[in-house]
């Protein structure tokens, strides 16, 4: 494939927003449809978790792909709606696992319900995902969603068995981030383009496009916890390291400092211990780890765009440009 003469720009983050609005629109209205239960404790928990202010980034994700192949209509809002309630359950669990009591800001919803009611909505909303899946009667829809999900439950397993383990290397590192955080990208991508009729070969461009952006995203998320404030982040600074995670800042840090630091590094991984943060902080700025993980989380939205180098250009692709320079770019 030839890459584009002059492509239009990139779109900004409130351009692409603009440009996504109305099909947002339909999509949250069928969220809060669909959200409907006759348990009053699901509706209060369902509601507030998706009423937290996040940007919907993924279900907009399946929105401007099938967009930028001229494809828009009620199965994209049902579809995207689908990606936004399998991401919705896994931040509910994944704040029981971490234990977790700030996200977005606000308390998570296992700081006010309790762990018990989390679990069990974000059940909820896994399996109404997948009723909203059957009615679209697309059996490579369904088969596309069972894989990811399946990928995303592997990634659960996988970030568990590294927490508190200081040996976790750069490899190890990418592939939990793969599956928790890419292929739920790379599903709502390849689903705008199946919508859309595009074949395989096509298929498979917007798929590289969002796991290489999903890469991308994390990695700058993983910064940002070492880089950012508590206020600006909207979750407390530090609390990948209180939960024992080893994220790419701090292994590069282990990996390039003296023997002494190195050992306090790995110290500080085992022990969750927040109080090691300004010394962890130090070593990973001393190291250059900051600089570094910024730089591979740029290598991926490169290559997020360059996957998109045999698609027509319009608007919606200078929206999925325009998100791969947002993911790297963002102080939240």
């Amino acid at each position: 494939m030839h890459a584009r003469t002059q492509p239009s720009p990139a779109l900004d983050l409130p351009g692409i927003q603009a440009l996504a609005r109305g099909d947002m629109e339909a999509v949250d209205a069928l969220i809060r449809r669909r959200l409907a239960s006759d348990v009053v404790l699901i509706n209060q928990v369902a509601e507030y978790i998706v009423n937290a202010g996040g940007k919907r980034l993924r279900p907009m994700l399946l929105l401007l792909a099938a967009g930028a192949l001229d494809h828009r209509g009620a199965d994209a809002h049902q579809l995207a709606a689908v990606i936004e309630f399998i991401h919705t359950s896994t931040l509910l669990h994944d704040d029981v696992v971490d234990e977790s009591d700030l996200r977005r800001g606000r308390r998570t919803a296992n700081a006010v319900w309790g762990n018990a009611a989390s679990v069990l909505v974000g059940d909820f909303l896994y399996s109404r995902s997948f009723q909203l899946m059957v009615e679209l009667d697309s059996m490579e829809v369904q088969r596309i969603l069972a894989d990811t999900t399946n990928r995303i439950a592997e990634g659960e397993v996988l970030q568990l068995l590294h927490v508190r383990n200081p040996d976790t290397d750069e490899a190890a590192y990418l592939r939990v981030i793969e599956r928790k955080t890419a292929v739920l990208f790379a599903a709502a991508t390849r689903l705008g383009a199946l919508l859309a009729g595009a074949d395989e070969a096509m298929q498979q461009c917007l798929h590289d496009y969002g796991l290489n952006l999903g890469y991308a995203f994390q990695i700058a998320d993983d910064v940002l916890d070492y880089a950012s404030d508590a206020q600006t982040l909207g979750k407390n600074l530090g609390d990948d390291l209180a939960e024992g995670k080893a994220t790419l800042p701090l292994i590069h840090a282990i990996r390039h400092a003296d023997a002494a630091t190195a050992t306090r590094l790995r110290k500080a991984i085992e022990d969750g211990d927040t109080d090691a943060l300004p010394a962890v902080v130090e070593a990973i700025h001393a190291t250059g780890g900051l600089d570094y993980s910024r730089q591979r989380a740029r290598d991926y939205a490169e290559l997020a765009v360059d996957a998109l180098d045999g698609l027509a250009d319009n608007d919606y692709v200078a929206a999925l440009r325009g998100l791969a320079a947002y993911a790297v770019s963002r102080d939240h």
